[in-house]
């Protein structure tokens, strides 16, 4: 257990690196557990999240088709602040399955990233 929570923090360490949100073009956060997922929008440099979503309270559908859900949820938060342009931080997780449909979700959204 040990070794897989250091790999995981490795990737997770590795991709923060190279990523960093700012006001004009903020950090879209992605966390996925075994039943849901959740994204947040946050601004680093202020160290403050614009807007949150989670599929907590929706109903109905696979995963997959939660995950595209939350884009609706997030997208009436993301057009109210006027943001277009962000940069995608998958965190730990692998691009396929539920992140790589919120993506696409996203960019079909209209978000650039």
């Amino acid at each position: 257990m040990l070794q897989k929570t250091l790999k995981r923090l490795s990737r997770k360490n590795r991709v923060r690196a190279k990523i960093s949100g700012t006001a004009a073009r903020p950090r879209l956060s992605v966390f996925r557990s075994n039943a849901h997922i959740s994204v947040q929008l946050i601004d680093d440099t202020a160290w403050k999240t614009l807007a949150s979503a989670s599929d907590l309270k929706l109903e109905g559908g696979t995963k997959t088709e939660m995950a595209k859900k939350v884009w609706l949820e997030m997208a009436k938060k993301v057009l109210d602040l006027k943001i277009e342009d962000v940069v995608f931080d998958r965190g730990w997780f692998a691009y396929h399955g539920r992140v790589k449909a919120l993506a696409e979700a996203l960019r079909e959204g209209g978000l650039k990233f």
